[in-house]
């Protein structure tokens, strides 16, 4: 994918007081931290122009520097990590950005440029995310794994927690096949000014009852472009996440 030049900063927003799964950045992951594992995924892009973790905690700063990465110290009074991705932005020469969570060790650089391919193809688009099609019926019911419902132009309509659309109570895998829903997958790509936009814009009501961002955006008017893509998601929301990541970094690792 041709760039037109344009400079694209991969920032991964980082915090230790996670509610969840409190330090859960440092968490060891095949006894590295999973900052480490999220960044040197990330740092793979040939897209991306620079990266850094964005945090305002000092452990995880020196931890980003042992391994030899970058990070951008921000106020721990952020509300969230957009804001906290906005204050870094003020003072960084860049013209895309792309939020790639923390807690996401295993993406892909397939997957930074899917996200960004928008934003480079079309000035008009202003925010950008991925969705990848659910197969598995645990994983339609899991409040940690947001869903997400787009037009047949790709613009998004509405994002959830919950099951989206709603399904039929009997779900199973022949159901799935039959029937398309979509998790989000924790990437967003944004124009430098757009991002500075929405991170002031007022919390809305239904940003506030699901706890998605990008609701934001949609509720103050603007659109966001969601593209399909065959990358598999796994994040580490909880503890109990730690083994199914670190199996299937065990098992890329063999392929």
């Amino acid at each position: 994918m041709e760039n037109n030049n344009l400079k694209i900063t991969g920032l991964i927003p980082a915090r230790y007081a996670s509610t969840r799964f409190p330090g859960k950045a440092l968490v060891k992951l095949l006894g590295k931290p999973m900052i480490q594992h999220t960044y040197e995924r990330a740092s793979q892009s040939k897209i991306l122009t620079n990266l850094f973790v964005v945090t305002d905690d000092e452990r995880i700063t020196r931890t980003v520097h042992q391994f030899g990465g970058k990070s951008i110290m921000t106020s721990p009074e952020h509300q969230s990590g957009t804001d906290r991705l906005a204050e870094a932005v003020r003072n960084l020469d860049t013209d895309l950005v792309v939020n790639i969570q923390g807690d996401e060790p295993v993406i892909t650089s397939e997957a930074i440029e899917n996200v960004v391919g928008p934003l480079v193809e079309n000035t008009e688009i202003l925010m950008t995310t991925l969705a990848h099609r659910i197969k598995h019926p645990e994983d339609l019911q899991n409040p940690h794994m947001g869903k997400v419902v787009f037009n047949q132009e790709g613009w998004a309509l509405y994002f959830s927690r919950s099951p989206l659309p709603w399904p039929t109570p009997n779900v199973n895998k022949e159901f799935l096949r039959q029937h398309k829903y979509y998790n989000t997958v924790g990437l967003y790509g944004y124009r430098r000014e757009f991002l500075l936009m929405f991170a002031s814009l007022t919390p809305t009501p239904l940003e506030q009852i699901e706890r998605l961002e990008q609701l934001r955006a949609l509720e103050h008017g603007y659109q966001i472009m969601v593209r399909q893509t065959e990358y598999v998601p796994l994040g580490v929301d909880v503890p109990e996440d730690i083994h199914k990541v670190e199996k299937r970094l065990m098992e890329e690792e063999v392929t």
